[in-house]
């Protein structure tokens, strides 16, 4: 009997939360697996080794980022106003994998350093045609950097206030009529 998929995915979610919370050195097979509620047997059942847990988290970022492409494809607001909304971290699982997934490049892991770069270039295509030029395709990435890296840095003291409500529609609505075709 085939175990549910439901448990691969909570070992892999366990293992992308240490990556998150505690870098690539505390995300090890035995605190992946207490982590999932699973014997370190269980884990290997799913993923022969630390190495197809972190392609696994690879893929995961490279399926979120292509589901996350054709959201801002069709975004009803526009692509850049969409682009630069989601922009500010959530928490979501994106922002999860795109962590967990920065943690294993800073490792060393070359899988993870190329998808993080495939990432920002299917980003970067998927706005280019809502943008007047190559400048203004630069100013909408540099300010999503931005929010992104302040509100990632959480915390009570981030280097900027990240804009919320009127103060981020207002910060759209900038963005969107300087970087506008």
């Amino acid at each position: 009997m085939s175990r549910p998929p439901r448990a691969r995915d909570t070992v892999l979610d366990a293992y992308e939360r240490i990556l998150v919370e505690d870098g690539a050195r505390g995300a090890t097979l035995d605190a992946t697996a207490r982590a999932a509620g699973v014997s370190k047997g269980g884990l290997l059942y799913h993923y022969a080794s630390k190495d197809a847990l972190q392609n696994a988290v690879v893929e995961r970022l490279r399926a979120l980022v292509e589901a996350d492409i054709a959201t801002i494809e069709s975004a009803p607001e526009g692509a850049v106003a969409y682009f630069v909304r989601s922009s500010v971290m959530e928490d979501d699982e994106l922002d999860r994998a795109i962590v967990a997934t920065s943690r294993l490049a800073q490792s060393g892991h070359s899988g993870a350093t190329a998808a993080l770069v495939e990432m920002r270039e299917a980003w970067e295509s998927v706005l280019r045609p809502h943008v007047r030029d190559a400048a203004a395709l630069d100013l909408v990435m540099l300010v999503s950097d931005g929010l992104y890296f302040n509100n990632a840095l959480g915390g009570d003291t981030p280097l900027t206030a990240v804009p919320q409500g009127a103060a981020l529609d207002a910060l759209v609505e900038l963005v969107v009529g300087i970087a506008a075709e």
